[in-house]
């Protein structure tokens, strides 16, 4: 295992899944760009706000590809919705989906970019959000 690779695992098990505020200030470069800021403080925001939604959440590695100075970390996540969730109000339901976390790491090891793609449209569905198209205009 590479150290970009054993880097990406454990900020996937300490960060996201254990909420590991000192592990996330030693993996994650003071300017990384995340969700509302920079650096450690934004990211652990973010996964906090993420957890006051699915309190049990927990993110599964499936496969980490790395190579150099960045992984890639695809990973599939299930919680249940014990807070709201955007607008979407607690539902007591179990939500379960995919994605693929980018990282790039600088000669320190640290993260210094994210980049996540995952099936957000498919939580809301478990959720039982409903998906209307937009009105044509005219119509009421």
């Amino acid at each position: 295992m590479t150290d970009v690779e054993a880097a990406a695992r454990r900020f996937v098990a300490d960060v996201w899944n254990a909420g590991r505020e000192e592990s996330a200030y030693e993996l994650v470069a003071a300017d990384c760009p995340g969700l509302g800021g920079t650096g450690p403080a934004a990211m652990l925001a973010w996964h906090r706000d993420r957890r006051a939604s699915f309190p049990d959440l927990r993110y599964k590695i499936v496969e980490v590809v790395a190579t150099g100075t960045r992984a890639a970390v695809r990973w599939r996540a299930a919680g249940t919705q014990a807070g709201q969730f955007g607008p979407v109000p607690p539902t007591g339901r179990v939500v379960s989906y995919s994605g693929a976390t980018f990282l790039r790491f600088d000669d320190d090891g640290r993260i210094v970019d994210v980049w996540s793609v995952n099936e957000l449209f498919q939580v809301l569905q478990q959720l039982g959000v409903q998906m209307l198209p937009p009105l044509r205009p005219g119509e009421a």
